[in-house]
């Protein structure tokens, strides 16, 4: 097929109309500001992303429905049954007396059946009572809490690693800032001794020294700019589905100051997840032993049948009587030898109920460590953080003062590097006491589920 003029135009037309869109969106991402991400917004979108905790809380939800699952065990169930019975017949030749009735089919080949052809369409409630069903309930609402105790412990844990990741990108940002004004200080410096070299007033040595200071902050640049792009590709792996996606994070606040001590034990008693978790599994093996005891216990199931059990599938027979009739039944099931296996599987749950006591009793001694542990840490860090904070202006104060004794000859070019290397070592400590607190603090507040 030959393109025309009027072809060639309209997919000239086409293209110049794709291009044009390519390029408007191309321009609409590059104007679209990075999002800003907040700390409850980042827990938030690694919530939805972090599989270990979409596994606790698949986990926690398969427990409700257990527990559902149990509930209903002690309800009867009703089934409709239909079904249609086919038996070889028992040749007429073979009968001892013919019948007359054309309505009269031969009897079945099988003794145990009733008829040739038989119909049943019957709906059977059962009901079976007994106390393990009881105790299967219990069970299953204890290992519901269980579930939604490790939900907790998942969650919480997904917030010390975003929370430390936070911070960390924070401070990497923070010191990406500091390498940076280093550098322009080191920068500053070495024309300062240039200017002062040109006039005969130092020599080339002093030149010298404020290059390779110079040069040493250029490359302390590089590694901050490296060590931002990965601490935020560390956290963007939580955040986004694409971990290269821009974005910047909210500058924190001020971090307050440790809590009471009275208030993180009372918190800690009450809402600490692995100690719960400890309590309802204690409880749970406490149940199993019971469970297996309860094995020695008769069952009662109860059963009522109501509608056709017929050689027709017909309300009313041939003869006129009624198909349509029901039937009940009581059963009592009496234990009576097992060959001691209920007996063993009573010593398998002491045995387990044993091992989940000394797991909450190991759990209670880690949780009062810890406790001991992170409080201790917090105060320590936020004692620190202040001094720190001192260090960065006295610092800074005794860089000024130095350059300007250097400027007026009083001092030599070691005692202004060495003022610099001050500077930049208080300022990033002080990025580090502030990662430190925060992690501190954080972990105090997940001990004592306040975050």
């Amino acid at each position: 097929m030959i393109a025309t003029p009027k072809h060639l135009h309209a997919s000239r037309l086409c293209l110049l109309v794709l291009s044009a869109t390519c390029l408007l969106s191309v321009f609409t991402r590059a104007q679209t500001p990075p999002p800003s991400i907040t700390l409850d917004e980042a827990l938030t979108r690694a919530r939805s992303n972090e599989p270990t905790f979409a596994a606790a809380a698949a986990a926690s939800r398969n427990a409700a429905l257990d527990r559902s699952i149990a509930r209903a065990a002690l309800l009867p169930t009703v089934v409709y049954h239909n079904q249609f019975l086919y038996t070889q017949p028992v040749p007429r030749t073979t009968t001892s007396a013919s019948t007359t009735n054309a309505n009269v089919t031969s009897a079945p080949r099988f003794i145990a059946n009733n008829a040739v052809h038989e119909y049943v369409s019957q709906g059977a409630v059962t009901e079976t009572i007994g106390a393990q069903q009881f105790n299967a309930v219990t069970r299953a609402t204890t290992a519901a809490s269980i579930a939604s105790a490790e939900l907790e412990i998942a969650r919480r844990g997904l917030t010390a690693t975003v929370v430390g990741l936070y911070y960390n990108t924070l401070a990497a940002d923070q010191k990406l800032g500091v390498a940076q004004r280093a550098l322009d200080e080191a920068n500053s410096f070495t024309t300062l001794t240039q200017q002062r070299e040109a006039a005969r007033e130092v020599a080339r040595a002093d030149v010298v020294k404020a290059q390779l200071q110079q040069q040493q902050r250029t490359r302390d640049l590089t590694d901050a700019r490296l060590q931002v792009q990965r601490s935020r590709l560390d956290l963007a792996v939580l955040l986004f589905p694409d971990p290269r996606s821009p974005y910047t994070l909210s500058v924190a606040d001020t971090p307050p100051a440790p809590p009471a001590r009275a208030d993180v034990e009372a918190a800690l008693a009450k809402r600490n997840p692995e100690l719960q978790s400890a309590l309802a599994s204690s409880h749970l093996a406490d149940l199993t032993v019971t469970s297996a005891r309860l094995a020695y216990l008769p069952d009662l199931s109860l059963s009522y049948t109501y509608g056709i059990d017929a050689t027709q599938f017909a309300t009313h027979a041939y003869d006129g009587t009624r198909n349509l009739g029901y039937s009940a039944s009581a059963t009592l099931d009496i234990p009576i030898w097992d060959w001691f296996s209920t007996q063993n599987k009573i010593r398998q749950s002491r045995i387990n109920r044993d091992v989940s006591r000394t797991v909450l009793t190991n759990t209670q001694r880690r949780l009062i460590a810890q406790l001991e542990e992170f409080y201790a840490e917090a105060i320590a860090a936020h004692e620190q953080l202040v001094s720190l904070d001192e260090s960065v202006v006295t610092a800074t104060d005794s860089l000024r003062l130095t350059r300007l004794r250097y400027t007026a000859g009083e001092a030599t070019v070691l005692e202004v590097v060495d003022a610099q290397n001050s500077l930049t070592t208080a300022e990033l400590a002080h990025e580090d006491g502030t990662v430190r607190y925060q992690t501190a603090l954080a972990n105090l507040q997940l001990l004592t589920g306040t975050i």
